[in-house]
Order: structure tokens, then C-alpha cells, then sequence
């Protein structure tokens, strides 16, 4: 069924919007993908927060015209699936991990702000850390020095309740 011409406006004013909140564009062909697939892929997006459409490529081309993501449209061809996300890395670890898993989900391309990214792109950037792991790292290195200083404050009382704690024990025993 096709869009009427205030349809598509609402369709790019939503993509329009989505994209200027994105830190990623990942786009893959889903020729032969069956529905209970496509639904298994929607809800695993739902999940990580990645906003995942099928649409026409001429209304995204429309959408990123004048985005940081512009550079991606000569890559908009045939049958494609748009996972857009704020998280630079999710988009990418859903679509890949799903292709794992179904071979009939190619991943095509995608793009982070004013920089396209081939297969081997998406591909390393579905690898990396998500920003939450990279922030509970950076915690963990942080707080690493001041837990061992506590610790060590800690050893000096604990010593000298030991100390007496053996000196009584002697003289208890004598």
C-alpha cells in the first residue's frame, strides 16, 4: 500500500527526528527473512533501545539529506532494514548477532556521524564494548586505588587488635 503525501512527511519527520538523536546507522538487506524472524530481530532491537524500521529508500535518502549522515545514502539500495540507535555500538551488536544466526540477514553498511562504515566496519564496531561496560571499566579504575587505600588503612587497627589479641592469649597460657 502506498503513502500519501503527508504519509511520507510524518514517515521523514520521524526518521528526521530519530536521526538527529543517533550516534549510529546500521543498514542490512533482509531479502528472504520470514515474519516470526523479522519479529525475534524487532524485539531484540526493542530490548537495546535501537530503532529498527523497514523503509523506503527514497524517504531516507529525504531524511538524511543535510544529517551528519548524508554520506550513507549512495549505499541505499534494494530491499533494506534501518537500525538507528543513540548507543554508537548497539545497533550494530543486534543486527550482527542476529546475522550470526540467520543467514538471510546481510548487513550492508552503516554510518556513524560524518563517517561511513563498510561491512568490516560494522562488523569491529559490534565487537567493542558498549558504552555501559566502558563506564563500569573506567569506575573500576577509578575506585581501584581508593579501595586498596582503605584496605590499608584498614590493616593498621586490625594489627594491633591481632597484637593484643596474642599477647593476651600468652599470658593467659602462662
Amino acid at each position: 500500500m502506498s503513502l500519501n503525501r503527508e504519509e511520507k512527511a510524518v514517515v521523514i519527520e520521524e526518521v528526521s527526528a530519530e536521526l538527529a538523536k543517533a550516534q549510529s546507522v546500521i543498514i542490512a538487506e533482509y531479502r528472504g527473512l520470514d515474519v516470526a524472524a523479522v519479529t525475534v530481530l524487532r524485539k531484540q532491537a526493542r530490548e537495546s533501545g535501537v530503532y529498527l524500521r523497514v523503509l523506503k529508500n527514497t524517504l531516507v535518502r529525504r531524511a538524511v539529506a543535510g544529517s551528519p549522515f548524508e554520506a550513507l545514502s549512495s549505499h541505499m539500495s534494494g530491499p533494506l532494514m534501518y537500525a538507528v540507535s543513540q548507543d554508537p555500538v548497539s545497533a550494530a551488536k543486534v543486527l550482527a548477532g542476529f546475522a550470526k544466526t540467520n543467514d538471510k540477514l546481510v548487513i550492508a553498511g552503516g554510518a556513524l556521524p560524518n563517517n561511513v562504515l563498510d561491512i568490516e566496519g560494522v562488523k569491529a564496531l559490534a565487537t567493542m564494548p558498549s558504552r555501559e561496560e566502558l563506564l563500569a571499566k573506567l569506575m573500576g579504575t577509578m575506585q581501584a586505588p581508593v579501595t586498596q587505600f582503605v584496605r590499608t588503612l584498614n590493616e593498621v587497627p586490625t594489627k594491633f587488635v591481632r597484637g593484643l589479641a596474642a599477647v593476651r592469649d600468652q599470658k593467659e597460657a602462662a
